[in-house]
C-alpha cells in the first residue's frame, strides 16, 4: 500500500482502538456525563465524528469512484497546496482555536453507548475501505468537496488527513472528559 495511504488507514485503525478504550466499562450515566452543561459528553464527541464522519466517508467513496473511473493514477510521494497544509495544521490537535460546529453536526444528548459506539467504529471502518479503494490514485489530484462548501475542493490525500485530525481533535476532548469522570 502507498505509504500516504498506509498512514491514514494506521491512523483511523488506532482512533477506533481508542474509541473502545475510552468507553470501556462505562455506564451509560458515564458516558453522557458533561463536565459542564456547555461542554460535550464523550458520547456527544462520538455522536459528533459519526455525523461528520458519515457525510466525509460518503464524499470520498464517489471522489474515488470517479477517480477509479477517470483513471486519475499516481504514485507518490504526493505533496499538497500550501493551503492545505494550512488548514491541516489549524485542525491538528492540540486545538489553536475552538471552533464552533454546525447545527447540522451537533450531536443528540443521552444516546446509548450500544449506538452510539458500534455506529462509530461503523463510520472507521468506511474510512479504511476507501483507503484501500483508493490505492494507486494520485491522492493529490483527486479532489473531494469540503463539508463547508461542495464549491471548495480539497486533495483526497488531504481530506484522509483532515479527517483524521478532526476525529484525534474530538478524541482528545473525550479523553479529557473520561480523566475528570465521577467516578
Amino acid at each position: 500500500m502507498n505509504p500516504q495511504l498506509a498512514t491514514y488507514h494506521q491512523q483511523f485503525e488506532e482512533i477506533a482502538a481508542e474509541a473502545k478504550e475510552l468507553t470501556d466499562g462505562l455506564s451509560e450515566a458515564l458516558f453522557n456525563w458533561r463536565p459542564a452543561p456547555d461542554q460535550w459528553s464523550i458520547e456527544e464527541c462520538l455522536g459528533h465524528l459519526t455525523m461528520v464522519g458519515h457525510v466525509t466517508v460518503q464524499s470520498i467513496e464517489a471522489a474515488v469512484t470517479d477517480a477509479l473511473a477517470r483513471g486519475i493514477t499516481g504514485s507518490g510521494p504526493f505533496h499538497y497546496p500550501v493551503w492545505e497544509r494550512f488548514m491541516l495544521r489549524e485542525t491538528e490537535p492540540p486545538a489553536r482555536h475552538a471552533l464552533p460546529s454546525p447545527k447540522r453536526f451537533i450531536p443528540l444528548h443521552q444516546q446509548p453507548i450500544t449506538g452510539v459506539l458500534p455506529t462509530f467504529l461503523h463510520v472507521q471502518r468506511n474510512f479504511t475501505i476507501q483507503i484501500e479503494r483508493a490505492e494507486g490514485l494520485d491522492l493529490r489530484r483527486v479532489k473531494v468537496p469540503t463539508l463547508i462548501t461542495s464549491l471548495m475542493k480539497i486533495s483526497l490525500g488531504t481530506t484522509f488527513a483532515l479527517a483524521a485530525s478532526h476525529e484525534r481533535r474530538h478524541m482528545a476532548q473525550a479523553r479529557r472528559v473520561r480523566q475528570r469522570l465521577p467516578l
